[in-house]
């Protein structure tokens, strides 16, 4: 557990384990409601880890095993968790950013607030924080409000009958937090970037997409916009492409970071 001063954050951090000092740090940023840091531990953190990365990834606040605030859950308190969070770790050098769903929309804003602090950035079935993105946010989480928080009972178990007793349990916990806390009014009311600020992310910027969501269609706006952006569609994929094809988005990241760090440059 990690204290960043507003509020404690539960962190795994795994490396090389064979003598060898990590070559950069990865910064792993899950998603909203269901997700957790467990969706990259048994996913590419290992990888990554194997392939001579620092591999830093954490539960958002509210999030996991994270402590639960009744309120701050802005885009811009996260970004500030991730901020203090690094501070505290000790992670002076520029990081390799990679943020799952909401996760990515954190990453991408940390991005554009320290540029000097990030080395590249990549979104899965994500976006930087727009107006059309906070509309789109704040009609799921209306809907995760109205239709699970207050009707849990009969909304979980109509999830465990038809998607197995896993996904109610964390669909439960969703709807403890969307009840119990500020998140679902926040993040739609959170400050979104202008286009310049967005355009000013020189970072290289890698998105993926399954072929399946109707993220994918963000792929051409995102190259069009950002000078150093690469995207991939990984075909018969929708939102859960991290879960569904890890070793193929852990290719895809892994890639990026070689291209982008310096030959022999090793993490402080």
């Amino acid at each position: 557990m990690v204290e960043t001063g507003a509020v404690r954050l539960h962190v795994q951090r795994i490396g090389p384990r064979d003598g060898r000092a990590a070559t950069a740090t990865v910064v792993l940023v899950h998603g909203l409601l269901t997700d957790s840091l467990a969706s990259y531990y048994f996913t590419v953190a290992p990888a990554f880890a194997a392939a001579g990365l620092d591999v830093v990834m954490y539960d958002l606040r509210g999030h996991g095993r994270s402590e639960r605030p009744a309120e701050g859950y802005t885009l811009d308190d996260n970004i500030d968790d991730l901020a203090a969070l690094l501070d505290r770790l000790g992670v002076t050098g520029p990081v390799h950013l990679v943020g799952n769903s909401y996760g990515g929309t954190v990453a991408f804003g940390y991005a554009a607030r320290r540029p000097e602090r990030a080395a590249s950035v990549t979104l899965i079935e994500s976006e930087p924080a727009t107006a059309a993105w906070a509309v789109k946010l704040g009609g799921i989480l209306d809907r995760v409000v109205t239709q699970l928080a207050h009707n849990e009972p009969d909304a979980v178990a109509w999830i465990a009958e038809h998607r197995g007793h896993n996904t109610a349990r964390l669909a439960r916990g969703a709807a403890r937090l969307a009840r119990d806390t500020t998140l679902g009014r926040d993040i739609p009311a959170s400050r979104v970037l202008t286009e310049e600020e967005i355009t000013a992310v020189r970072c290289p910027v890698l998105a993926v997409y399954g072929g399946d969501s109707d993220l994918a269609e963000l792929a051409p706006w995102l190259q069009a916009l950002l000078p150093r952006c690469r995207t991939v569609v990984i075909p018969g994929h929708e939102h859960s492409v991290l879960v569904e094809a890890a070793a193929t988005v852990g290719g895809e990241v892994l890639a990026l970071v070689r291209e982008t760090r310096p030959t022999g440059a090793e993490v402080r």
